[in-house]
């Protein structure tokens, strides 16, 4: 693979492996049909994931533990031959080893059957009736009705007659991948359900597909047709949690809606203001890019989406209301994308159609006029700004093409900076009732930061803002706040699934390539054989046993007669090079292979033979057997890894954003809380007005001394009681520096605590409030202050995470609070205190805490 997967892609791509490991076992011994679906929100990585499943289904994997299949054949499948070639573009452009394995399967297509270890993309439209492809469809089955005409004689075979090829030669396994699962399987367009079904059901004497895999962001359609296949296994649904997506950084935080609040025609009017959106954001990118030292900026992209049957009129003042707001405009940097894919004269104007799949590299288009054909499929994540000429009743068509421009353009979040973590749309024809139910869709499966009223803590999400103030660094606030700030403690949130060993090397590899440890990769290689040296010693009889394992194959051999009673004897038998082979890699998948290949090479002196060489791998295989090896290896590893992140967190401050992110993700592989820095925020925007469900709003209340305010101070607060009553009562007290609203979702300008639930997962808890003071020195310092409900389910859990953050970082604050109303009292637990917080621990219930004499009065 090209990319390193995200943690929750690896996730999804192991139990997809899991799946097709067992749905190719079920066919090949019993003849079952099976089918599964991915899926996972737009702009997750679908493609990626399937790059890295292919990959895995070609070669094997051994961090996925995954024995290659040699028969395997996938037959890519979508209903649009764009979105066909976007699919094998990113294929090729994620995975390196399918290069020259990706084929287009063209009406001049003629082999007898698809070939193992290539991926074949068919689309609808060359499966329809006047297609080549299917002219010479079989004779049909007796009882069946044909479809199509008959084959000539001098016609080659239809692509049916090299499907059942595939499918009957008991050598290959044909996988078939529905792409946009949520297309074709519904009952709008008969002939389109029609292909599709017979395709996967099989038809006269084309057999079934063995294996299918949907992939779509909604697959409830795909299930509940393949629901009635009959005689076809439903494996487990493999889902990837929307939340881990939004905090990978992949998807773009804050979705922007700008509609008129009176009525009238305004089109014209947010056109102009789309593009000045779109300039302002072309010159935040280029600041960026200078900030950064980066040679290609982003270059942002302006979409108008327009009605399906455009007057002339219409697009002609559409562009005429373009190129006078925005003078300097080439003449070549409008395009269309149209499903007529024709090149357009508007007035004057020459307007090319582009395909879909071309624009994100087509830097110079920078307004693109759309209908509704990119709404599901498409994505341009340089695409910032979208205006919609669309009528309110449209709402469906405009969350899909919204979904289509919600990837980050550099595939990661810019810290600090909410206003490039955005995409502005502009809706002329939405009323705000209308607006409001847009925006609950989009925001469906985000995490309110008051959900369930007083539950403020581990929101991760994307926000719907209508018409937001701009927020900048307070100047009220002294510069010892904002120090304090950055010095603050955030902490890492443990995930599933980590390999410390392989974190190590990769982390070295980085601080080698930024020169913060010189010869890191050595290093760590060198540490670690020590470790491995020592364990081998310490456990000397279970590594000599395991040895003995790897070099014998131990059986039971079984005799009787038929009515008699069967006899049993034991055997052993020398294990051939290719067994000590397969113990070598089972190692390698437990210490990793980089780690065992050194290991080799340390073990064997530099004129050592072929001798010492197989000596070194049995016992590289030995050690990879014996679990408190492998234990104490990660162990190691991890507590180097932890001393390098903590020896460089000031040097890697000075680094670019994009290497940041590199350590950002390294140090998320961890297997305890870790601690990270925060980022000071530099740009932020916030929501002015409350808004209810009938469409009715009202302003919200601001206040004064946040960090971040708008020019005029103010920060827009959407608090419930507890927290005003929280906000109000800090404000008060003297000393009082400024105060800061910790977001509720996963960004670096957050401050997270992991707590672990009951069934061992780890979470975050973001506490609301991070207060600034003056101490009776006059030394700035920190509280921080977290309203929160005790009736939740979490409560509990939260609250020793709290506390197990107090045990290690007190020193840094001066109080960590939490504070509850129980029985119309608000109740405080200090945290920086060692009865409460064993109390916390030996707890039953956190509303017992609060009523307790451990709490008192806030």
């Amino acid at each position: 693979m090209r990319y390193t997967l995200k943690d929750y892609q690896g996730e999804a791509v192991r139990d997809v492996l899991r799946n097709l490991d067992q749905a190719r076992d079920m066919y090949h011994r019993y003849g079952s049909l099976s089918q599964f679906s991915l899926t996972a929100t737009t702009g997750a990585g679908k493609t990626v994931m399937a790059a890295a499943v292919i990959e895995a289904l070609f070669f094997g994997n051994d961090e996925f533990d995954f024995e290659a299949d040699p028969g395997a054949v996938v037959l890519w499948f979508s209903d649009d031959p764009s979105l066909n070639e976007q699919s094998r573009a990113r294929l090729q452009e994620a995975a390196s080893e399918l290069d020259s394995r990706l084929r287009v399967i063209e009406t001049t297509f003629s082999e007898p059957s698809l070939r193992p270890g290539h991926v074949y993309f068919l689309n609808t439209q060359k499966l329809s009736k006047n297609s080549r492809l299917v002219r010479g469809e079989p004779t049909p089955a007796p009882g069946q009705v044909r479809l199509f005409e008959p084959r000539p004689d001098e016609m080659q075979s239809s692509i049916y007659d090299v499907i059942t090829n595939t499918v009957e030669n008991r050598d290959l396994t044909l996988y078939f991948v529905l792409d946009e699962a949520h297309r074709g399987m519904g009952t709008t367009s008969k002939d389109r359900s029609t292909i599709v079904q017979r395709l996967i059901n099989g038809h006269g004497a084309v057999p079934p597909m063995p294996v299918v895999f949907g992939i779509s962001a909604t697959v409830e359609r795909f299930e509940v047709a393949m629901k009635d296949a009959k005689g076809r296994t439903a494996l487990p649904s493999v889902e990837v949690d929307s939340g881990l997506v939004q905090a990978s950084g992949l998807l773009k935080d804050d979705i922007v809606l700008s509609i008129p609040t009176e009525q009238g025609v305004f089109d014209t009017v947010l056109l102009r203001r789309a593009v000045e959106k779109v300039r302002a954001s072309t010159a935040a990118w280029l600041a960026y890019a200078d900030e950064q030292e980066e040679a290609d900026p982003v270059i942002p992209l302006l979409v108008v989406q327009v009605g399906d049957k455009p007057t002339t009129e219409t697009l002609v003042r559409t562009l005429d209301t373009i190129y006078d707001a925005w003078p300097e405009l080439g003449p070549d940097a409008v395009a269309n994308v149209f499903g007529e894919h024709q090149d357009l004269l508007v007035g004057q104007q020459g307007v090319p159609y582009i395909e879909p799949q071309r624009v994100q590299d087509a830097t110079h288009v920078r307004v693109l006029l759309a209908k509704s054909a990119i709404s599901t499929g498409w994505d341009c994540p340089r695409a910032e700004v979208l205006v919609s000429m669309r009528p309110a009743k449209d709402r469906t068509h405009i969350t899909q093409l919204l979904g289509r421009m919600i990837r980050t353009p550099l595939a990661r979040r810019i810290p600090g900076n909410e206003l490039l973590n955005s995409v502005d749309c502009l809706l002329p024809f939405f009323d705000r009732k209308t607006a409001t139910g847009v925006a609950e869709m989009l925001m469906k499966g985000a995490t309110s930061k008051d959900e369930e009223d007083t539950d403020t803590g581990g929101g991760e999400g994307r926000r719907v803002l209508f018409d937001p103030v701009d927020l900048h660094p307070n100047p009220k606030v002294p510069q010892e706040v904002w120090d304090r700030f950055a010095a603050l403690p955030s902490v890492t949130i443990p995930k599933k699934g980590v390999k410390p060993i392989r974190r190590l090397t990769a982390l070295a590899t980085a601080l080698s390539k930024d020169g913060l440890v010189e010869e890191a990769v050595e290093k760590a290689h060198k540490h670690l054989h020590a470790v491995l040296d020592g364990r081998a010693v310490q456990h000397k009889e279970k590594v000599a046993q395991a040895k003995q394992d790897v070099l014998t194959m131990s059986g039971e051999e079984a005799r009787g007669r038929i009515g008699g009673a069967f006899s049993y004897k034991s055997f052993q038998e020398s294990a051939d090079p290719r067994a000590i082979e397969d113990s070598y890699r089972a190692a390698a998948r437990v210490l990793s292979p980089a780690l065992c290949s050194s290991y080799v090479d340390h073990l064997v002196s530099p004129d050592g033979d072929d001798d010492d060489l197989l000596e070194a791998n049995i016992t590289v295989a030995a050690l990879g057997r014996v679990p408190e090896v492998a234990v104490a290896v990660e162990s190691e590893a991890d507590d180097l890894a932890r001393m390098w992140l903590n020896q460089t967190r000031v040097a890697r401050k000075g680094l670019s954003d994009e290497r940041q992110a590199e350590y950002d993700r390294l140090e998320g592989m961890s297997t305890q809380p870790e601690r990270i820095s925060l980022t000071v925020p530099k740009a932020a925007q916030a929501e002015t007005m409350v808004r209810e469900k009938d469409g009715t709003e009202s302003p919200l209340e601001t206040r004064l001394m946040h960090l971040m305010a708008a020019d005029d101070g103010t920060y827009p607060i959407s608090l419930n009681e507890w927290e005003r009553k929280v906000l109000d009562s800090e404000a008060k007290q003297p000393g009082f520096k400024g105060w800061y609203r910790n977001p509720a979702r996963a960004t670096k300008e957050s401050l997270a605590i992991a707590y672990r639930e009951d069934s061992g997962t780890w979470k975050a808890v973001r506490p609301d409030f991070i207060f600034f003071g003056t101490d009776h020195t006059g030394q700035v310092v920190a509280d921080l202050v977290d309203p929160h409900g005790h009736h939740l389910s979490d409560a509990l859990p939260k609250l020793r995470g709290l506390a197990a953050f107090a045990e290690k970082y007190q020193g840094e604050f001066r109080r960590i609070e939490s504070v509850a109303e129980t029985a119309g009292t608000m109740r405080v637990l200090d945290l920086t205190k060692h009865h409460v917080r064993q109390a916390i621990r030996d707890a039953k219930t956190a509303k017992g805490l609060y009523e307790s004499g451990v709490a008192s009065d806030y």
